[in-house]
């Protein structure tokens, strides 16, 4: 049964671009600490889409380090290369393949509809982009399709890109024949967002203003430490949590409380009567104590990149265990002479 493995568990998959040399607290708490949960109940498939990283402009010794660096950051933030499969884009070359099909079924004003696209040619415009940053969706779609999923822990902000993959899915299926299972998104509904520690209004982000504003799982105890410490507040001095008129403590409040497992209510009477200060010292305790092992864990596998990529290997050759009868299946659908056998 399509989006099935073993064991009758279905299928999800996910990925995050390798697009800075470290992922960050709002990665570990949005998507890390979910995927590890999500392993446990499903046939997880957890990609680096480095295929994604060559739609804008990079050097490509830095592409290939920041690759290995997020592969080691998912295993080190408890990603089971054992129960998981994972591997990285560009080894599993039925992405490629089936990207084509994908762009070849999406309108021009349909993927002109894609927010993400808008966003990061805001400032230069869109003909300084290349076409590949605008037709990624659709290799997005292929990433999800390949796999016949059930379902893609996603951010909200991607939730877009899930419908599209739907709606190619749906599409296929009612040109050429049933193929490809309909994905759902999951959301999850706790910690599916952080915000920077100096911008409490924006998402925290690589791309964020200022380096304060961003803890990174590679970050030093101390660099921790420091940024949780001089986070931007509110007025007043109530611990509470007000999204509204306090972002900044609100912040940090979710932050604990996707930590140290503890709800917000109960971080809330916690601190009641006390000042920002103390909250800002225990959550900086409570972060380096979360993200020491992960820093330490990471820094020893890039100790070792020949056992890392043997890791990876071994990911993209189950991956392809099951992507490619599906691009077969799409080849013959859509009507491509299968080649002859010699």
């Amino acid at each position: 049964m399509p989006g099935v493995g073993a064991g009758g568990r279905e299928r999800v998959l996910s990925g995050m671009q390798p697009s800075a040399d470290s992922l960050h607290l709002g990665n570990y708490i949005g998507a890390l600490t979910n995927w590890t949960r999500t392993q446990e109940k499903y046939d997880a498939y957890f990609f680096i889409p480095d295929m994604h990283g060559i739609t804008v402009a990079h050097d490509p010794a830095v592409l290939r380090e920041r690759t290995r660096r997020t592969a080691a950051q998912y295993i080190a933030g408890g990603i089971d290369v054992e129960r998981s499969t994972l591997f990285v884009q560009s080894h599993v070359p039925e992405h490629a393949q089936l990207s084509w099909i994908m762009t070849c079924l999406t309108g021009m004003g349909e993927a002109s509809r894609m927010t993400q696209f808008k966003d990061k040619t805001q400032k230069s415009g869109s003909d300084a982009a290349g076409v590949g940053l605008f037709a990624y969706p659709m290799l997005m779609a292929a990433d999800i399709l390949l796999y016949q999923p059930h379902g893609v822990p996603v951010g909200d902000d991607q939730k877009q890109h899930v419908e599209l993959a739907r709606n190619l899915a749906q599409r296929f299926n009612h040109r050429f024949g049933e193929t490809f299972r309909v994905p759902e998104p999951f959301i999850p509904e706790n910690g599916a967002r952080i915000y920077d520690l100096q911008n409490p209004t924006a998402k925290m982000s690589k791309s964020a203003e200022s380096p304060n504003g961003l803890v990174n799982l590679l970050d030093t105890d101390r660099q921790i430490a420091k940024k949780i410490r001089s986070a931007v507040t509110d007025d007043g001095t109530e611990i509470r949590f007000d999204r509204e008129h306090k972002p900044g403590v609100s912040n940090l409040l979710s932050i604990y409380s996707a930590i140290s497992g503890r709800s917000i209510e109960q971080l809330v009477a916690e601190f009641e009567g006390r000042m920002y200060g103390h909250l800002k010292v225990e959550l900086a305790d409570a972060v380096v104590a979360a993200l020491g092992p992960v820093r330490d864990r990471a820094l020893e596998l890039l100790d070792d990149p020949a056992e890392l990529d043997a890791l990876l290997a071994c990911g993209a050759a189950k991956a392809r265990q099951t992507a490619h009868p599906v691009v077969t299946a799409a080849y013959e659908k859509i009507g491509f002479l299968p080649p002859a056998q010699v």
